[in-house]
């Protein structure tokens, strides 16, 4: 048996004691558990180096003692959520774009996008990532822009132009005994030239930063592209697996058990209570015209319960701006920076949101927002209608008596929004 020591993001651990064999989504499973969790399968092991200022999300297969091995004694598992870790299969397109992708043996063949992640599970076939990186010599500070070439036996820059030809390719790593990384301050720690720092760190390397191969790509897009198709081209039908396991898991224990409510926006539906029996509601126009009346309802009764509740000690109109503190979505007075930095590290999928304290207006709030791995913000007003006070994000168009009526109707609304809440960003105590 071992030890093991993991994190949360506000700084509280958990002393583990787990076997050999153990798995970084046994262990995951484990934590899940005992912190009582919605296990949506989204939580994933962090291996964080700080003094390195790289971080990397667990494959769900990796031996977690064999990981620990290969970190330094100033390294953590971090215990997060990562909506993102199997989004690729889901969105391939989104994840690889087109100029990216070629094959080795054509300088000028392109894979077509629906075959493209069987070009990547399949081991005899040979696709590539090419594109222009910043490069950080080994053992210097300065950072080189090089045509590099991503394939299953590593990484290449050509020494002329782009060229493809066996002798201008120079070896910059390998693939086997390494692991890729997010840089978490690549600029001030290694003076990188973009935000979008990654760094492929051999195994054997533990706390010095010589050996790392630090690269930098122009946006995030292209960072993805490359740091996903590295884990395809490293693991390949071993990512499918982890990424069906859960799936079939479900479907076996939805013969035993009841399951776990789903938090993803396919489980939040309109429904129709007016008959003795509940009714789906599938004509989108009816379930718009359902909402708006239940916000009606809502509003009525807010109205009823400040005529009734003005003598209690907590009045209904002061407990509708503040309930929302109780929920996970909500993440109190954190800074933008803060709030875009947590998105990014949760997976920038459509839909992934938190509402925090506005900082410019004491008395706003404001959402933000994932589409399109962009992140964006909108501010939720007060408005105030026949003496009640409300909230919107629309300009008084769409009000709500609080912030949780706000969320559950654009869980089930896009609105003015350019998607809908999905996946909320949350942190736990362990």
């Amino acid at each position: 048996m071992w030890d093991v020591k993991v994190f949360s993001e506000d700084g509280t651990c958990k002393v583990v004691e787990i076997l050999a064999d153990m798995t970084a989504r046994d262990l995951c499973q484990l934590l899940v558990y005992k912190s009582h969790c919605v296990d949506d399968n989204s939580w994933t092991l962090v291996e964080h180096h700080l003094h390195l200022g790289l971080e990397r999300c667990l494959e769900d297969h990796e031996l977690v003692v064999q990981v620990e091995s290969t970190m330094g004694g100033e390294s953590k598992f971090l215990f997060r959520k990562n909506y993102a870790k199997y989004e690729f299969f889901k969105n391939p397109v989104n994840f690889f774009p087109e100029q990216m992708v070629a094959w080795c043996q054509q300088s000028n063949g392109s894979i077509p996008q629906t075959q493209l992640l069987q070009n990547f599970l399949n081991s005899s076939s040979c696709p590539e990532i090419q594109g222009f990186l910043h490069v950080k010599e080994l053992g210097r500070k300065s950072w080189k822009k090089l045509y590099v070439y991503l394939r299953r036996s590593g990484l290449y820059c050509s020494t002329k132009g782009t060229s493809k030809e066996p002798r201008h390719l120079q070896l910059l790593a390998d693939l086997e005994d390494s692991n890729v990384f997010s840089l978490i301050t690549g600029k001030k720690q290694y003076n990188a030239p973009t935000d979008y720092g990654f760094c492929i760190k051999p195994n054997k390397v533990r706390n010095e930063t010589k050996d790392l191969r630090l690269l930098c790509a122009e946006d995030e897009q292209s960072r993805t592209c490359w740091m996903t198709a590295f884990r395809l081209l490293k693991y390949g039908m071993l990512l499918y697996q982890n990424y069906r396991i859960p799936q079939q898991r479900k479907a076996v224990l939805s013969h035993f058990s009841t399951p776990v409510r789903s938090v993803s926006e396919n489980s939040l539906v309109a429904m129709d209570f007016s008959g003795q029996t509940g009714r789906v509601i599938e004509n989108p126009a009816e379930a718009q015209s359902a909402a708006l009346e239940e916000g009606h309802a809502w509003r009525k009764r807010s109205t009823r319960m400040n005529v009734l509740g003005s003598q209690s000690p907590l009045h209904p109109s002061t407990l509708s701006t503040v309930i929302h503190r109780t929920q996970n979505w909500f993440h109190g007075r954190i800074s933008r920076e803060e709030s875009h930095r947590i998105i990014k590290q949760q997976g920038l999928v459509d839909g992934l949101f938190l509402l925090r304290d506005s900082q410019s207006n004491p008395k706003a709030f404001v959402l933000t927002l994932c589409h399109h791995q962009k992140i964006k913000n909108f501010q939720i007003l007060p408005c105030e209608d026949e003496g009640q006070m409300f909230f919107s994000l629309d300009d008084g168009n769409t009000k709500f008596t609080d912030l949780i009526q706000l969320v559950e109707f654009y869980q089930l609304n896009k609105g003015v929004l350019p998607c809908k809440l999905k996946h909320h960003c949350i942190r736990v105590a362990l």
